[in-house]
Formats: C-alpha cells, sequence, structure tokens
C-alpha cells in the first residue's frame, strides 16, 4: 500500500485504484479534540485541492482537501457517531473517505513518510 501527504496535512493511502483519505496526526494535535466532520457526498467527482469535508474541533473549523482527483466512494460514517476517532486513530480507522482515482500520477506531487516528517519538522 502506498501513502502518500500533503502540505495541507491529509493522507491517501493506495490500495489497488482505491485512494482512503483522512488528516495527519499532526494535524489532530494542532486541531485539538475533534468534535463533528462533515462528511462528503459518494458519488461526487472532485479535483486535487478541491475543498472535499470539514472537520470542527474545540479550537477551530478547518477544510479537508482532496489530495487527488477522482470519485468517492463511500464515506466513514463511524465518524458521526464518533468524531474523536479522528483523533484516536487518525492515520488508521478515523479516515474521512475513500474515492476511486482518475489519475494516479497525482501521487507523484505528493509527499512519503520521511518527507512528510521533514515537512512537519521544519513547521518548528
Amino acid at each position: 500500500m502506498t501513502k502518500k501527504f500533503t502540505e495541507d496535512h491529509e493522507w491517501v493511502a493506495l490500495d489497488g485504484d482505491v485512494a482512503t483519505v483522512g488528516i495527519t496526526s499532526y494535524a489532530t494535535e494542532q486541531l485539538g479534540d475533534i468534535v463533528y466532520v462533515e462528511l462528503p457526498d459518494t458519488g461526487r467527482t472532485i479535483a486535487a485541492k478541491d475543498e472535499v469535508c470539514v472537520v470542527e474541533s474545540v479550537k477551530a473549523a478547518s477544510e479537508v482537501y482532496a489530495p487527488v482527483s477522482g470519485e468517492i466512494t463511500e464515506a466513514n460514517e463511524a465518524l458521526a457517531d464518533n468524531p474523536s476517532l479522528v483523533n484516536d486513530a487518525a492515520e488508521t480507522e478515523g479516515w474521512f473517505f475513500k474515492m476511486k482515482l482518475s489519475d494516479a500520477g497525482e501521487l507523484d506531487g505528493l509527499m512519503d513518510d520521511a518527507a512528510y516528517a521533514e515537512f512537519v519538522k521544519g513547521l518548528g
């Protein structure tokens, strides 16, 4: 499974042609306790960098952007009842949506684990 990261602290994990998208642990640390997640509608076609959903915390509301282009195939309905799942497992069970990629080449413009770790370190 390939996992990539954006400068806006979204992650995308590719398994076959299905991409799972969420926010990083670093993002959840900055946001604080997540209290609400506005999930996207399935069937929606999105382009990379489109605003896809909103996450609200005790500190702020923040937009979640699409790291890649494609069609949303599933939203993580577990977050509707338990938004704190994002804090507890941001990069696993706390995913936001799944999508079918329209251009896998877009992944090449994203950071791998090492590059993202360096990026975060530089945010000091």
